[in-house]
């Protein structure tokens, strides 16, 4: 290949067409690269070669891909927020069906205090905003992006509170501490909707290690018994294990397909889907050896029309473990470990 169009691609995985040509490639050499399929136009002039997108296997990989060749063709000044730069940052997020590239553009320092309208165009939203030393503004892997905790609450004001809680939850649980969201949430004083930013502090929790588990938490919530437990640990003779939420003597845990997928297919597995299935029932058997209750959640509970049967179903199981076993876990507190520690950034 030609070295120049390597560096290219090494740099970003991405060429813009301005470049190809400059690196000597005609335009119907480009065309020709595009239509036998040897590169892929992730934006009108902006291409990357068909064998590295085909090795993204998540959502959050190909949206990363799409953001990062907006901002080769922008030329305004910026840096990435709200979806887009909780990508850079690796946050856990629930991505919308139609996805945007998301850019803060500075306000001039005279502005006013509240943010100014959002300009949609080509797939990309400018947000006129101020931010500053309180939004945390820095550069990860190159890419200057909106601090956590800044990223968290304008996903919360632009996508809503359930959203919200998950993001927040996210940068809780990556190392962000709550004086990072309240240095925030004092800059956002009489921004559009940051009532709900301060709701999604509230609620927020940092035990939760993914959207799932954020969400089964707020189902729990929901039933009006009190705030669960978040990474519930037990150890005895050798063996510990965490879950997920506990309420009273009743164990609830959130299984995700990513779970069982290989993580060479964007998954978490190291060894056969049926592997972890029966480690999955042996440890379950081990924890209920405790004589405590478990419920088992998947998406299909948390999000979207099965939440409300799900949420009937926690109540009976509930109900069946108080009535077995009681609610007090005085007689655990020899076998009870600390909450595992928080990822760090």
């Amino acid at each position: 290949m030609n070295p120049m169009l390597e560096a290219a691609f090494r740099r970003h995985h991405l060429i813009t067409r301005a470049a190809a040509r400059a690196a000597g490639l005609t335009p119907q050499a480009i065309d020709r690269l595009v239509r036998d399929g040897d590169w892929v136009a992730v934006r009108r002039g902006v291409y990357a070669e068909r064998a590295y997108v085909a090795t993204l296997a998540t959502r959050a990989e190909r949206q990363r891909l799409r953001d990062d060749a907006a901002c080769l063709t922008t030329r305004v000044r910026h840096v990435r927020s709200h979806d887009s730069a909780a990508i850079v940052w690796g946050l856990p997020i629930l991505l919308p069906k139609v996805s945007w590239t998301h850019l803060t553009v500075p306000v001039p320092p005279d502005a006013p205090p509240a943010p100014q309208r959002t300009r949609r165009r080509h797939g990309v939203k400018h947000h006129r905003a101020p931010y500053g030393p309180a939004d945390l503004p820095t550069v990860v892997d190159g890419i200057g992006v909106l601090g956590r905790a800044r990223t968290a609450l304008d996903i919360a004001r632009d996508r809503g509170l359930l959203l919200g809680v998950v993001t927040v939850d996210a940068a809780l649980h990556a190392g962000s501490g709550p004086a990072e969201f309240t240095a925030v949430l004092d800059r956002m004083r009489n921004w559009p909707h940051v009532t709900i930013a301060r709701q999604a502090v509230d609620l927020a929790d940092a035990g939760a290690e993914s959207w799932g588990e954020t969400l089964a938490r707020l189902l729990v919530e929901s039933l009006g018994r009190g705030r669960p437990e978040t990474q519930f640990g037990l150890s005895r003779e050798g063996r510990t294990a965490f879950v997920d939420l506990r309420l009273g003597r009743h164990l609830i845990e959130f299984d995700g397909q990513v779970k069982y997928r290989r993580r060479e297919a964007g998954g978490l597995a190291d060894r056969p889907a049926e592997d972890v299935v029966w480690e999955e029932k042996k440890r379950q058997d081990w924890l209920c050896g405790f004589k405590l209750g478990m419920s088992r959640l998947t998406v299909a509970d948390v999000l979207g029309p099965g939440r409300e049967a799900a949420a009937a179903r926690l109540e009976r199981e509930l109900a069946d473990t108080d009535a077995r076993f009681g609610t007090s876990i005085e007689d655990l507190s020899p076998y009870v470990v600390r909450r595992r520690a928080r990822r760090t950034a």
